[in-house]
């Protein structure tokens, strides 16, 4: 792979250049290992910049549609298989985000606070036409989630287990390398071995 060192700030800004480019309301998914590749920080750092083109946009963590502890837990808290396949509720994500912003424009924000275990009652979000729905969350892609565009934080092996805090997560990350080979998924694949220095990838 070839990669182009990109600043932070220029890298928000070419994304938000992509994504204004989609017509329509549109869900865009930036995926990467927790707590080692900012995908919360990058996803905030896109809404400023799409709303000032005008388009309204809201921010979604796929941390707040986790499965409730005793589902997430039923094999321990640190079993890395049920990190990778039970953790997420795929169905919830995609009956109350990525479905309804396709169809009625009234899109959940939250449904479930994984610290309290229990559901964070939120308000649905209408969205205009336009709309853009910013996910930020891991193991997102290869899950037949219908994102319009997919953002990938790639570390290399080297730094997946230097970087990522929870070490017994580490052959999660591995096993979705392996059998879901997300860079070749994304539309967008973002080297951030060092947070601070980004290379984009570049066929």
């Amino acid at each position: 792979m070839r990669y182009r060192p990109i600043s932070p700030a220029v890298l928000a800004e070419e994304l938000t250049d992509r994504i204004d480019a989609l017509p329509g309301r549109i869900a865009v998914a930036v995926d990467g290992a927790a707590g080692a590749t900012e995908t919360k920080e990058l996803a905030d750092a896109l809404v400023d910049p799409l709303r000032l083109r005008g388009r309204a946009t809201l921010r979604v963590s796929a941390r707040d549609f986790l499965r409730p502890a005793s589902l997430r837990f039923e094999h321990g808290r640190t079993n890395p298989d049920a990190r990778y396949t039970d953790w997420l509720d795929l169905g919830a994500l995609r009956r109350e985000v990525l479905d309804p912003l396709k169809g009625s424009g009234e899109v959940l924000p939250s449904l479930w606070d994984a610290e309290r275990d229990r559901a964070t009652r939120a308000e649905r979000v209408p969205l205009p036409d336009g709309g853009v729905v910013l996910v930020d969350g891991e193991l997102l892609l290869g899950a037949g989630l219908a994102f319009d565009l997919a953002v990938h934080l790639w570390l290399s092996p080297a730094a997946l287990r230097r970087r990522v805090p929870d070490a017994w997560a580490v052959p999660a990350y591995e096993r979705y390398e392996e059998e879901a080979d997300p860079s070749s998924l994304a539309d967008v694949v973002v080297r951030v071995d060092d947070p601070r220095h980004p290379a984009l990838y570049t066929p």
